[in-house]
């Protein structure tokens, strides 16, 4: 009785080992996912200064890119001015930037909040912590003068 005992202890142990190392391994792969759509939304952005609103060529590629990647996350709203699609948001953030040069006046210059959200689909953890913002990478571009 005593050897089946430690059999069923070894096997448990192996078990919940497979199962963390399955579950970190799945937490790494959506996470790197979610950081490479971020990324590309942010270069996106400057490359297009600003301009991807929904059925412009900027939101094209960055739909075929997620289609692409195979990123897929639950939509998420954030609050303020967020403009949200496919599962990522970004936000316009207005910076005044004195030039010093006497001819001309202030440059009006933006940057956009790029936030994506990592996928963990597991319902146990969905329901204890629904709304768990340490599930989202967020990240900014650089300065951007908009053409006018």
């Amino acid at each position: 009785m005593r050897d089946a005992l430690g059999g069923v202890v070894n096997l448990a142990m192996i078990v919940v080992f497979l199962v963390l190392v399955c579950g970190y391994l799945a937490f790494n792969v959506n996470y790197t996912k979610a950081f490479r759509v971020k990324n590309y939304i942010i270069t996106s952005l400057e490359q297009y200064e600003g301009n991807c609103k929904s059925g412009t060529t900027c939101s094209n590629k960055i739909q075929a890119y997620i289609k692409q990647v195979g990123y897929s996350a639950p939509e998420f709203h954030l609050e303020d001015d967020y403009i949200c699609n496919y599962g990522y948001c970004y936000k316009e953030f207005k910076v005044s930037k004195e030039t010093g040069d006497a001819v001309s006046e202030s440059k009006e210059q933006v940057y956009y909040r790029v936030v994506t959200q990592i996928n963990i689909d597991i319902p146990i953890i969905n329901r204890i912590m629904p709304g768990l913002k340490i599930f989202q990478i967020s990240g900014n571009t650089k300065l951007i003068t908009p053409f006018k």
